[in-house]
């Protein structure tokens, strides 16, 4: 993890918004913070574990104070409580490989008797791309809600609070530490937390829980109880549904069986003129009937022949009796025409002149002599007027009668084919006693159908009944498992669990030693070569060793004698307490930010020179150190400054009691004047 920018509103004494860039440049890990007693570096301190950790932050100001209490009295004094404040703390975290940007927002204000807050977590995973040369990362940050939600859970993923408890330290912790009696504690809390032994102990502790709370209550137990009996229920009604399948398959080859049987005795029975014989009352009705139809068709082909029809056959004497009548009617109306043409001769002679009558005389004479002529007849059969008339209505008559005779004739045809062919069905039917036989073993074999079809449709019913009831059961089964599924499997594995829980526990115990011991060893190492760096007196301590049951220092002198940390001086003490948290880190691969407040409290000038060149430049990837002018004085300051990235100082003005920061220390230029 690296800081990259803290920012805060109207926080403690820090009046307005003020931002501290915290980003470290390529062998430059150090981010230099000036200030007088009271000015506000612890503030700072405690500014960035709000930010992070909130309620559960170790803020050297809260005290037993309730965290309600401690955000009210951390507003401004100057400012609107109603308006409220805020910190941000903008920070990169790699997982897996990969480095996010987070920006952690938290405000809060008064409203009447209670207080609103409110934290806001946003992400980006390319950060780098937003970046300028000489700039720090600035990216579009994106609001993440379930970040925001979980983020109690997620910042103990990325730093544990136990954890960030040793990278962020100040004064009173290093005393702590310098203090044999009380050191045991806090080194006990690194080790298990900083090195991660405290997992492994906290899956003990949640082993021996998870064991204590293997117990089902009643009502839990009557819910598994009702599962199982579902359960039950529901592999009975496999069960009888897998038998009924199985019957039902069994009757589907009987009754293919007993098809092709009476196939067989249908064909035997078809073969020997059954069909006939079935058919011969319906055979013999359809004959009678056929029969009685071709009577009927005869007797209208009689009423016809009664009729008119048989003139049909005097074809040619009709004709020769209708010219008679033709030749007779013609010459009685030239007979009356001669009567009319005689006396307009006469008027029309009257009318012409002498020597024209002569000429017209010869003529009309010839006309009446040849119209005389068609009145002249060989054969008179003196044929009524009407006679024509008469034969006309002969001709439609016959015409009636040749059309429904020819019909009649069409249908008698087909009716005498019907009765014979109904004649040769009839003359087939066989004997009675020649197909009885066969037909009552063929009215055996359909009821045995009949029976096996009955059995089937029942044995249907009874397997869609089945699958209705395993339906219904596995159902309820399901909706049993989704409402009480933990409960089951709680069921289930109560007792597996408490017996590989223990086994796990005893593993996890030895685990937990070797592991323990593993990193004391590192953690002895690192620490006595950080003492032997730091150290003005080079041969005072030759050995140094962590009792693991009390957590204590044992240090050892050149003969391998013990030395009582109690003779060693106030200033040696903080040596060896600073080393220890060195060699924290070293072990714990310096992935952390160290933020150090207060660092030189009692130390001589030898060993602030020896923290000054060996400790602060390579305690972690980055280092805040927040000190007084009298501890890191300008010749300090000059010893550092090839391994600091950013100065600030803090400038209290004592007529508002209000702080701010500005860039530069005290003897940098532009702040020389803040003294």
């Amino acid at each position: 993890m690296l800081l990259r920018k803290i920012t805060l509103e109207e926080f403690g004494a820090y009046r307005g918004k003020q931002s501290l860039d915290l980003t470290v440049k390529k062998n430059k890990p150090i981010i230099l913070i000036g200030g007088l007693n009271g000015c506000g570096k612890t503030t700072l301190l405690d500014a960035i574990q709000l930010a992070l950790y909130g309620p559960r932050a170790r803020c050297s100001g809260r005290g037993n104070k309730p965290y309600e209490t401690f955000l009210r009295e951390s507003i401004n004094r100057q400012h609107d409580p109603t308006r409220g404040s805020s910190v941000t703390l903008e920070f990169t975290v790699a997982v897996g490989g990969k480095e996010h940007y987070y920006k952690v927002v938290r405000n809060w204000y008064t409203s009447g008797k209670s207080l609103k807050e409110f934290l806001s977590v946003l992400v980006d995973e390319d950060y780098g791309a937003q970046s300028k040369p000489g700039r720090p990362a600035q990216p579009d940050t994106k609001y993440s809600r379930l970040l925001s939600e979980g983020w109690a859970d997620h910042i103990e993923d990325l730093l544990p609070l136990e954890v960030a408890s040793l990278s962020f330290f100040d004064g009173e912790k290093i005393e702590s530490l310098a203090d044999p009696e009380r050191a045991a504690s806090v080194i006990e809390s690194a080790v298990y937390s900083l090195l991660g032994v405290s997992t492994v102990q906290q899956l003990r502790t949640d082993l021996l829980a998870l064991q204590r709370r293997q117990k089902l209550s009643d009502e839990e137990q009557h819910l598994i109880d009702s599962i199982q009996e579902q359960e039950e229920e529901q592999k009975s009604v496999q069960t009888q549904l897998d038998v009924a399948f199985q019957d039902l398959k069994q009757r589907e080859i009987v009754l293919g069986r007993a098809n092709r049987e009476l196939e067989s005795l249908e064909q035997a029975f078809k073969s020997a003129g059954g069909g006939l014989f079935e058919r011969r009352v319906e055979l013999e009705q359809e004959r009678k009937r056929a029969a009685e139809h071709l009577a009927d068709l005869r007797s209208s082909l009689v009423q016809i022949a009664a009729g008119p029809l048989p003139l049909l056959m005097m074809g040619q004497q009709l004709k020769d009796v209708r010219k008679q009548a033709k030749r007779e009617q013609s010459a009685t109306e030239a007979g009356q025409v001669l009567d009319v043409l005689v006396e307009r001769d006469e008027w029309l002679l009257n009318m012409l002149p002498e020597d024209a009558k002569s000429e017209v005389i010869r003529k009309l004479e010839e006309d009446r002599a040849k119209r005389s002529k068609s009145t002249t007849l060989k054969v008179d059969l003196e044929l009524p007027h009407d006679a024509l008339a008469q034969l006309s209505v002969l001709d439609e008559l016959l015409g009636r009668d040749k059309d429904r005779a020819a019909e009649l004739l069409a249908l008698t045809t087909s009716a005498a084919e019907e009765v014979d062919q109904l004649d040769r069905q009839l003359a087939g039917v066989p004997e009675h006693s020649k197909v009885e036989a066969l037909q009552e073993a063929r009215e055996e074999q359909l009821q045995e159908v009949s029976r096996i079809q009955a059995g089937i449709a029942r044995t249907e019913d009874q397997v869609t009944e089945l699958k209705r009831r395993r339906e219904y059961v596995t159902a309820a089964l399901d909706r049993a498992h989704n409402n009480f599924v933990r409960t089951k499997v709680k069921a289930e594995e109560v007792e597996r669990i408490i017996r590989y829980s223990e086994k796990a526990r005893a593993t996890l115990e030895r685990f937990r030693e070797v592991l323990l011991q593993r990193h004391i060893s590192s953690l002895e190492v690192a620490v006595l070569q950080s003492f032997k760096e730091l150290m003005r007196k080079q041969g005072l301590v030759q050995d140094l060793r962590i009792d693991t049951d009390k957590f204590t220092l044992v240090l050892s002198d050149s003969a391998g004698e013990p030395i009582d940390p109690g003779r060693l001086s106030a200033g040696e003490r903080q040596i060896l307490a600073v080393s220890l948290l060195w060699g924290l880190m070293k072990v714990a691969g310096n992935r952390l930010p160290s933020v150090i407040d207060t660092p030189l409290g009692r130390l001589d000038s030898r060993h602030r020179e020896h923290l000054v060149d060996r400790y602060f430049p390579y305690a972690s990837d980055q280092v805040l150190l927040l000190s007084t002018d009298e501890e890191i004085d300008e010749h300090l300051l000059g010893r550092l400054q090839k391994s600091v990235a950013h100065t600030y100082t803090l400038v209290h003005d004592d007529s508002n009691f209000t702080t701010t920061a500005v860039e530069g220390y005290w003897w940098n230029a532009g702040v020389s004047h803040v003294a």
